[in-house]
């Protein structure tokens, strides 16, 4: 059994049991969360597929950690204007583990 959820603008498949990495979730570490912008849940041969998404459907994650990601590098170069800016960020993200899909 697997679902798609949507989180954080992005489009995540999981099975119970997988850890992935979303857009920071306002939650605490060791909590529990419920995603319920489920669009898809596949359960052997059985497909449920929602219009946009599936009412009544819900993964429910456990938050392993919160951290940032590695640092990225951004730079804009303009040849002979010595235009020269370098930048730097770092995402925030939550590493959820998926507990159930309740369907």
């Amino acid at each position: 059994m697997y679902a798609v959820v949507k989180t954080g603008g992005k489009q995540y498949r999981v099975a119970p049991g997988d850890t992935f990495r979303v857009e920071k979730l306002e939650a605490e570490q060791g909590s529990k969360v419920a995603l319920d912008n489920v669009l898809m849940v596949i359960d052997g041969d059985k497909t449920s597929v929602g219009s946009p998404e599936l009412s009544g459907v819900k993964v429910m994650c456990t938050v392993l950690e919160q951290g940032r990601a590695k640092k990225i590098h951004v730079m804009r170069y303009k040849a002979k204007k010595n235009v020269r800016v370098k930048k730097g960020h770092r995402q925030y993200y939550s590493r959820l583990r998926v507990d159930s899909i309740e369907a």
